[in-house]
């Protein structure tokens, strides 16, 4: 019988649809989150609502109906040495927050292995790129310092590809996923710890949830990959669709930012890749453009990095301005990203003001 195990996750919005999935699987998961979240979560459970090819409504999990036990509670109340794995599914500027920076220490002294499950891949996993300068990175971060006690050989991303969102009416611990994609990790440096991983994706790969009275496989998978380079694959989803959301005035929803005009987010997508490629990726462990900007046709909200800007966010994420950094390390420069940076830049200051 497979090892049951027991996973920590920060944050429990992207948190709660893995959460959901590993619970399904018979693991316990402990969702880190804000306190009504957290209430919310203990007393009714997580509920995922997902689309299910064939089937007219979503399928709405709840994981106080599954065989793994979810829980939740605020980041002074866990011991990382419990846990077989770390979830960091964040935000990226909410690890700055005081509380937070002291649960990364002790994630750190417990030496158990981490997964970023964060758009903003964490400093100390950009350390695991051969011939990249992690040090001159540090402008794009809020608080790059926050990473410095991570262990590089201790931490792996894994792209949250999945388009998921909070509901405006629904309570907190509702998640609609829109576009349900897999994950994807990358591997650890040790095999033991990468082991934890394929167990959690073939187990993932079996579910199968009784609805009418039949099973039925659910999308959202974990995929494992022995490259370091494709959870990199978002980025060039990020700077020609989620960034390119932010305009002067308004945020405009994804679909439009791609399909207003094709040929210009075509080529900034491939400028992306082709970054992605110079850092050491194979080309075929990217998406390609014409399948991203079909799945972008049903994304007709502006991205949560735009919505954050709009409802007055001092801070988001800054894959714009890493993409930015990491290509003028290459001698490459794009007016297009140049432009995105600027737009973001401004959106930040109007809110810090």
């Amino acid at each position: 019988m497979a090892t049951k195990r027991n996973v920590m996750i920060l944050g429990a919005s992207y948190g709660s649809l893995l959460g959901a999935k590993l619970a399904l699987a018979g693991h316990n998961v402990h969702l880190v989150c804000l306190p009504e979240e957290a209430n919310l979560i203990n007393a009714e459970g997580a509920v995922v609502r997902l689309p299910v090819r064939g089937l007219d409504a979503p399928v709405e999990l709840n994981t106080k109906e599954m065989e793994g036990n979810v829980t939740a509670s605020g980041a002074a109340e866990v011991n990382p040495g419990d846990y077989d794995l770390i979830g960091m599914a964040m935000q990226e500027p909410q690890y700055r927050a005081p509380e937070v920076v002291n649960l990364l220490q002790r994630i750190a002294d417990s030496k158990k292995p981490s997964m970023s499950i964060m758009n903003m891949p964490p400093l100390a996993y950009l350390r695991r790129i051969p011939g990249l300068d992690a040090e001159s990175l540090r402008g794009s971060y809020t608080d790059s310092s926050v990473w410095d006690q991570v262990d590089p050989s201790l931490i792996t991303l894994c792209s949250p590809d999945p388009q998921a969102f909070r509901p405006p009416e629904e309570k907190v611990n509702v998640l609609q996923v829109g576009l349900p994609t897999n994950f994807k990790a990358a591997r650890f440096d040790s095999d033991e710890h990468t082991a934890i991983l394929r167990q959690f994706e073939e187990e993932i790969q079996a579910i199968r949830y009784p609805v009418d009275g039949r099973e039925v496989e659910l999308p959202v998978k974990l995929r494992v990959h022995d490259s370091i380079f494709v959870p990199l694959a978002k980025w060039a989803m990020l700077i020609a669709g989620n960034y390119r959301c932010v305009q002067a005035d308004e945020m405009r929803p994804i679909k439009e930012a791609v399909h207003s005009d094709f040929e210009q987010s075509k080529a900034v997508y491939n400028w992306v890749v082709d970054l992605c490629v110079s850092l050491g990726a194979e080309r075929d462990d990217l998406v390609p453009f014409e399948k991203y900007a079909k799945a972008a046709e049903s994304l007709l909200r502006p991205s949560s990095a735009a919505r954050a800007l709009a409802a007055g966010a001092p801070n988001i994420e800054r894959v714009d301005k890493l993409v930015q950094s990491i290509a003028a390390s290459k001698g490459m420069q794009s007016d297009a990203v140049d432009e995105i940076v600027q737009l973001v830049n401004g959106w930040e200051a109007k809110n810090r003001g």
